[in-house]
């Protein structure tokens, strides 16, 4: 039975996914401090209120299967856990958060949850111990969130509520049974409320089942009624006198002690809602929206700016017709108001877009520690700028480069313990994860104190997979020689491993850079480490732009990679090792084509070279005439449409043409080349 449409319940389980993802990150990082200070029961008990949760937004949600799993992980998290654990506690709880994680991915694919089996083994290890008596099991009847506002209801009504537990008879023969034998005990007794465990069967390992009931009938008719030969061995009762919604610690023993009635006892097993007044009430400023909403929100904002545009060109020509005309300045006044506005507009709506760089790294403590422990080596990470804000859906296309480089940097970077030693570093290796701002952009920085990079090796090994000629080996920089690594299939590695070495991963990091419209360059000694740093912008969506025509075709590039403009005559192009360069203030800036390549005849062709900047690079763009500057929204081309590398989005402009936004890394790594095999055939 559901209480929800079929939306209503769609959407609550979204939002379940997205606080579900939270939790175990929560429950890594609790992890990784339980591993380091393994006696702290503080950390067990924060162990222990996010298992709950997990348990009980699970249950709500209908996720049987997790929701059971947690709660028996929540059962041996107890006080006493940290210390009878012998340090194997915080292994348990990341291999919890390991099989949550796999378990929340097949309910996200409308699959069959994996059993978790190896986490149920890991369990039962912290509580292999002599098997307590039987006047020693415990109930808490901690309900999940879903039971407790049932319990709270039937109690508000009037009704007499009870909690009830049920000692499990070890000798039972139909244990498999023996929770719907019960079921239909408490059915016969009143209302049932709520049960744990919500399976159909038992496992071996579970002593006692809880029940909550709505019932008429007294405490003594229902222990009785509920006493179940050959099945239970044991029935505790006891009424609930005021609800609360408050997860507890305290336990109830079944056993030979003497029920005390509630009356004399004042010690509910509840309390009322009533008293949650006392707690300070705080006003939730927090609104969680879809991404899709705010990228739909975007859009209309950049269809704004492309009416803007209109408008633009609209007056222009009002000034061109009517010089004098007094509306002129109303136009102005009125565009510059709006203008004002929509820039305001804009800067608001990208803010909503922007998270910080934390909830990128966060996730790699995890990761570092998993893959230093299988190489058997120790790690510390140091991460520092982690309030940068970076657009959200640049953040999580970074997510898998990211990780790539990590990986390569624990694996293969930073060297053994005692290779570390004899080299005079510490043996433990360092690996350090930056983000700060420059300019438009976001620096992201992957730092190792490990062995370096071999641009020598690197080199070799390009010449012996067939990726490199003698001729291309001796026209390398060193910045050229160390971007091999980003070639697909190239490694260094003396060792393939499960987690690195086969040269896959790493042409990932360069194609995914170049799809953010950023780039990747790399900075290595011998001995001392090296450093990848990630340059992306701040946003996808909408760019400054700088505009130019190239035979009768209008481009832009963005306006934060353009250095300066230079005009230039053909004269004045001369060639080196093939490439066309000019000399720009004693410097030698190579040239990039968009048309006519090789194009030298008169000596009296005048042209633009754009100075572009890309990563440590620079190259000069070569166009016909110069148009201006322009904000543009970025539209997405369909591969269909245009199958290129050249070209990473179009635009509209305000008289309705479309303009081409090219992708600098692309143009340069294509036409740059191919302008070289050209000069190199006619030569």
């Amino acid at each position: 039975m559901s209480f929800f449409s079929d939306d209503r319940a769609a959407e609550l389980r979204d939002l379940f996914f997205e606080s579900a993802a939270e939790l175990l990150q929560n429950l890594n990082e609790e992890g990784l401090e339980l591993e380091k200070r393994p006696q702290d029961e503080e950390i067990v008990r924060q162990v222990r209120r996010t298992v709950h949760t997990l348990k009980g937004d699970s249950a709500a949600c209908g996720y049987q299967e997790l929701s059971a799993l947690a709660h028996e992980l929540e059962d041996v998290l107890g006080r006493e856990a940290a210390a009878n654990s012998n340090g194997s506690l915080a292994e348990v709880v990341l291999i919890a958060a390991d099989t949550f994680s796999s378990m929340l991915s097949a309910y996200r694919g409308n699959m069959q949850p994996p059993a978790g089996d190896e986490l149920r083994r890991h369990i039962l290890s912290l509580t292999q111990q002599p098997a307590p008596a039987p006047h020693r099991l415990q109930a808490s009847f901690s309900w999940p969130e879903y039971e407790q506002a049932v319990i709270a209801d039937a109690w508000s009504k009037g009704e007499t509520v009870y909690n009830v537990a049920f000692a499990i008879d070890r000798q039972c023969p139909m244990r498999g049974a023996a929770l719907q034998v019960i079921r239909n005990a408490v059915q016969d007794c009143g209302r049932l409320l709520a049960i744990v465990p919500d399976e159909n069967a038992l496992t071996d390992e579970r002593d006692v089942v809880e029940v909550s009931l709505a019932s008429e009938q007294a405490e003594a008719w229902i222990e009785k009624r509920c006493s179940i030969p050959s099945v239970t061995s044991q029935v505790l009762v006891q009424r609930v006198y005021a609800p609360i919604d408050a997860y507890t610690d305290d336990v109830l023993e079944i056993g030979i002690q003497p029920l005390i009635p509630a009356e004399a006892t004042a010690v509910p097993v509840f309390q009322p809602f009533e008293s949650q007044s006392t707690v300070p009430a705080n006003t939730e400023t927090l609104l969680r929206v879809d991404a899709e909403r705010i990228d739909a929100l975007l859009n209309l904002v950049g269809e704004l700016i492309i009416g803007k545009s209109m408008l633009h060109q609209c007056i222009g020509e009002f000034d061109k017709r009517f010089p004098k005309d007094p509306l002129r300045g109303k136009f102005a006044d009125a565009m510059a108001f709006q203008s004002r506005i929509l820039n305001d507009l804009q800067k608001s709506v990208m803010k909503v877009r922007m998270v910080p760089v934390e909830q990128l790294f966060r996730r790699f403590p995890r990761v570092v520690r998993d893959i230093a422990k299988s190489c058997g080596k120790t790690v510390n990470l140091v991460t520092s700028g982690e309030d940068t804000d970076l657009d959200k859906s640049i953040l999580d296309m970074l997510a898998e480069p990211l990780s790539h480089l990590v990986r390569n940097a624990v694996d293969h970077g930073i060297e053994a313990a005692e290779d570390r030693v004899k080299a005079g570093k510490p043996a433990q290796g360092t690996l350090r994860l930056s983000a700060y701002h420059q300019g438009n952009h976001i620096v992201i920085e992957v730092n190792d104190d490990g062995r370096g990079i071999d641009s020598n090796k690197l080199v070799a090994k390009a010449l012996e997979c067939g990726i490199l000629s003698a001729a291309d080996k001796a026209a390398l920089s060193e910045a050229e020689a160390l971007d091999l690594v980003f070639h697909p299939g190239l490694s260094t590695a003396e060792q393939v491993t499960s987690i690195s070495g086969r040269g896959v991963g790493m042409d990932v990091v360069k194609t995914i850079l170049q799809r953010l419209k950023g780039s990747v360059s790399i900075k290595t000694a011998p001995s001392a480490g090296t450093t990848f740093y990630l340059r992306v912008p701040l946003t996808l969506a909408i760019i400054n732009a700088l505009l130019f025509r190239v035979e009768n075709q209008v481009y832009a590039v963005p306006l934060a990679s353009v250095v300066e403009i230079n005009r230039i005559h053909e004269k004045n192009i001369h060639r080196v090792d093939n490439h066309d360069v000019i000399q720009l203030r004693g410097e030698v800036l190579p040239l990039v084509h968009l048309a006519g390549l090789g194009r030298h005849s008169t000596g009296a062709h005048r042209m633009f070279a754009v100075v572009i900047s890309l990563g440590e690079r620079k190259f000069g763009l070569v166009v016909d005439h110069l148009v201006g500057e322009e904000e543009l929204v970025i539209k997405a081309l369909d591969d269909q449409l245009v199958a290129t590398d050249l070209v990473s989005g179009a635009s509209i402009l305000g008289d309705g043409s479309v303009v081409l936004i090219l992708n600098l890394s692309g143009v340069v790594a294509k036409l740059g080349r191919s302008h070289r095999i050209m000069m190199e055939a006619t030569a």
